[in-house]
């Protein structure tokens, strides 16, 4: 059965592909996020102490100052803006919180204990509660050094609907295809996030 569920989802992420090479750029994930900053030392401080992200190394190549990191899958890379004085940096770091703000988010396993390591370290944070259908997801918000905003949350309390018409029904450990009234790339979408679901439940 696993098999049987391996093979299908391996032709759905075909399909996807084909599809893909006509109607959307070939993505593959999100890489990594760029972020100027007006002291990469302090910057570096912060996403390796506070998030927890790991020094790698850059591109010797490169003719400016800056730092790459990862972790959670995903890629920081930080560059010396000379522009960017202690007047905008004070600025930056003084104005509200802001959860409607541009930030980048991070699910996290606990909230409480992410709140309680923000106080020790003497920072400043807001949070909010999203209640969708009795599903409570709790957030954190704050800055970093430069004043670009950091979500942590359990936002996977909420699962991930597609929003679309067309519907899917499962049967067994298999999965019905959707009416042709439903475009091509709208069924194959759902029919690999089912099967994701269905791992998921393994």
């Amino acid at each position: 059965m696993h098999m049987l569920a391996s093979l299908k989802e391996q032709e759905w992420k075909m399909e996807i592909e084909e599809i893909c090479e006509t109607q959307a750029l070939p993505l593959l994930s999100l890489n990594h996020v760029s972020l100027l900053c007006s002291s990469v030392l302090d910057s570096m401080k912060f996403y390796e102490e506070v998030l927890g992200f790991v020094p790698i190394k850059r591109p010797s190549s490169f003719k400016f100052n800056g730092a790459w990191f990862y972790n959670y899958g995903i890629g920081i890379h930080l560059i010396q803006n000379p522009e960017i004085d202690e007047f905008d940096t004070y600025i930056n770091e003084s104005r509200p919180i802001n959860p409607k703000d541009n930030h980048i988010s991070f699910q996290c396993t606990d909230v409480e204990l992410v709140k309680k390591r923000l106080e020790e370290k003497g920072m400043k944070y807001v949070t909010a509660v999203v209640d969708e259908g009795g599903i409570q997801v709790d957030q954190v918000f704050f800055h970093d050094p430069d004043g670009y905003m950091i979500e942590l949350c359990n936002c996977e309390n909420i699962p991930i609907i597609p929003v679309s018409s067309c519907s899917f029904k499962p049967r067994s450990h298999s999965f019905k295809r959707a009416s042709s009234k439903c475009g091509f790339m709208e069924n194959v979408m759902m029919e690999s996030l089912s099967m994701d679901m269905m791992n998921f439940s393994f």
